[in-house]
């Protein structure tokens, strides 16, 4: 898959936790990911139309989540709840649209359905284009989390 379409997640996923939630993430070395079951405890996925189909999740650790929406509220978050799962949502909703606004700027449109949000250990993420899953590590001071894109080639 193209760097130029998976720089924009990564961009936009920094700065959305850096500026929602005032939290640093690290990105790691990008691999292609060839399971479904998500390495996190709740993810948020949007499905993507345009230049091409496709989706992106967004997979937290229980520490890393709790940690975001703590900061996001300003208060204490120590469980996964449905207000943690609707900031997920929104989260997700975020960083799809700083990126799909980098990718505009490249001539590559893109339209996003609504969010999903999935939790549980061991969840799986379904992936709705037969694409290459490629997975983005990401460390903060609360844990860890994963964004994935996956569109079809």
């Amino acid at each position: 898959m193209d760097a130029t379409l998976i720089n924009p997640f990564i961009n936009a996923t920094i700065n959305v936790l850096e500026t929602m939630a005032f939290v640093k993430s690290k990105p790691g070395k990008p691999f292609l990911k060839k399971e479904d079951v998500a390495r996190g405890d709740v993810t948020g996925v949007i499905g993507l139309t345009g230049a091409a189909n496709g989706t992106i999740a967004v997979t937290f650790d229980e520490g890393s989540i709790l940690k975001v929406v703590s900061n996001m509220f300003g208060e204490p978050m120590t469980e996964l709840n449905n207000e943690v799962a609707d900031a997920v949502g929104e989260i997700t909703n975020m960083i799809s649209g700083q990126a799909r606004r980098e990718l505009e700027g490249l001539g590559k449109v893109f339209e996003a359905a609504i969010p999903s949000v999935v939790s549980g250990k061991n969840h799986t993420i379904t992936h709705y284009t037969d694409g290459p899953k490629i997975a983005i590590p990401f460390t903060t001071e609360g844990g860890q989390f994963t964004i994935e894109v996956c569109l079809e080639r």
